[in-house]
């Protein structure tokens, strides 16, 4: 045991096992600053939220839209000051669940665990439902060929899985052309309308506050952070990265930066582009195809055309990049005895071959379970799971955020106040702030389905005293050797 982690044990009145050197790990020193980046990226899928969760902001907060993505950006980059910090201590595949257990033990980490899987699990789920749907629109427009949901999903997982269990390589090649095919597309709707319309789109008059802090901040609040689920992405990868403490921080903030400005400007652009007395009620009237309507009017049918390939495009990178990064959470509890060691298995590449298999097994059955038995895949499976994935994601942030402040004062470090006190207890405030919000508006992140979905929010403290129980009944579980 190292002197820091007894230091934090003492203070906490824990019993912490001795660290045991894994025998196994990740291929290290492959990852660059952009190469971690663009796994988060795509994990946030910028193209599908421009497209599918700008509509719900617009119809919720008007033209007030991009600053509510702007508070969110902020928001993660407050969280992301004492969390980057503590990650010069921490360098291993574990995620939030590392530094949970740095700050609160093992106990509470592998309770943080626990939410953890359900969280990347529905989320998964929900998006798989999601993209099932939007392949078999796409390709029966385009050809008239009606290939069932279900075999989209099953065909795609297949091939995602495939990438994940081969290692970052070749998952970096797909993501690198689907992600620039993304930003070029959008950028070219940006440029399109300005060139109809001039710069006079990006006006400041509908920044009002009661567009921004009107009725709907709530669920705009929720759609524009559920677009940052993927952030975690950045310390997942930081095992394989090269020179963790420095590529991790420098790849967080490229990640907050190009995301927030990404959604920022495009919404900026879209509202002023249809006109900030309009936005609200066209959103409201036509969700689904308002942004292709406006790419069509502005540049062409060629744009809206792109727009709708990409969007489902959009959908493949960002599900391989969770797949990849959820594999890795895996490998990295199997490691530290809170799952079944065989899951930290490595491929001859490095990769977390068997997780991987492990995560689209189970993603596929629960997809199937419901898929086959009749469920709607938007109304039901896609509403359902991602409203709890992003309660879930919200649930853990906190957690995490309550274990950086911990770690902090346990330790006594205390060299700027700003990133170990301040802005680490500030998040907690916020993330209060936010999972009050998520219950209240619980209802309309789940399409106004209401009741027996609200049920599936029990599988959050369910999880949780899981792993509690299974970090009391297992002391040897170790999230704290140092992979260097």
């Amino acid at each position: 045991m190292n002197q820091e982690q007894g230091e934090t044990s003492a203070g906490l009145g824990l019993v912490e096992p001795m660290s045991n050197v894994p025998t196994v790990r990740l291929k290290p020193n492959k990852l660059g600053v952009i190469a971690v980046a663009f796994f988060s990226i795509a994990a946030a899928a910028p193209m599908a939220a421009v497209v599918g969760a700008s509509p719900v902001l617009f119809s919720a907060s008007g033209p007030g839209t991009p600053v509510i993505y702007t508070i969110a950006a902020l928001l993660v980059a407050l969280f992301s000051v004492g969390y980057l910090r503590m990650s010069h201590h921490i360098t291993n595949a574990g995620g939030f669940v590392a530094y949970i257990a740095k700050g609160l033990g093992n106990k509470w980490a592998t309770a943080g665990a626990g939410i953890a899987i359900l969280t990347y699990l529905s989320l998964q789920i929900g998006l798989w439902s999601q993209f099932g749907v939007f392949a078999q629109q796409l390709v029966e427009s385009l050809t008239g060929i009606g290939i069932p949901v279900y075999v989209w999903i099953v065909v795609v997982l297949a091939l995602t899985a495939g990438l994940t269990m081969r290692g970052v390589d070749a998952s970096l090649k797909v993501l690198g052309v689907l992600i620039l095919g993304e930003a070029l597309v959008v950028a070219a709707l940006v440029f399109s309308l300005i060139a109809q319309k001039g710069l006079g789109i990006f006006t400041f008059e509908g920044f009002t506050a009661s567009n921004v802090f009107g009725p709907g901040l709530g669920i705009s609040m929720l759609f524009a952070f559920a677009c940052f689920t993927s952030f975690e992405a950045t310390v997942v990868f930081a095992e394989e990265a090269k020179n963790p403490r420095r590529t991790i921080p420098r790849a967080a903030y490229l990640v907050i930066a190009f995301v927030g400005v990404f959604y920022t400007l495009s919404t900026w652009a879209i509202s002023g582009s249809i006109g900030i007395d309009h936005i609200q009620q066209e959103a409201s009237d036509n969700p689904a195809g308002m942004i292709f309507d406006l790419a069509n009017a502005s540049a062409g049918p060629w744009l809206s055309v792109a727009m709708q390939i990409l969007v489902v495009t959009s959908f493949i990178a960002m599900l391989l990049g969770l797949s990849n990064m959820f594999s890795r959470y895996l490998f990295a509890l199997g490691r530290a005895g809170a799952l079944p060691a065989r899951l930290s298995s490595v491929s001859k590449t490095g990769a977390p071959s068997f997780a991987g298999l492990v995560n689209a097994l189970v993603v596929l059955i629960v997809i199937s379970a419901f898929l086959l038995t009749g469920a709607d895949p938007i109304g039901i499976v896609f509403s359902w799971f991602v409203a709890l994935g992003t309660a879930g994601f919200i649930t853990i942030l906190l957690l995490t955020s309550v274990a950086i402040v911990a770690f902090f004062a346990r330790n006594g470090i205390r060299d700027n106040l700003w990133v170990t006190v301040i802005a680490p207890s500030l998040s907690v405030l916020a993330f209060i702030v936010i999972g009050y919000l998520t219950l209240d508006n619980y209802d309309a992140l789940l399409g106004g389905a209401g009741g027996v979905a609200r049920w599936l929010l029990l599988g959050i403290p369910i999880f949780l005293a899981a792993g509690l129980v299974r970090g009391t009944q297992k002391p040897s579980i170790d999230y704290a050797a140092e992979i260097l």
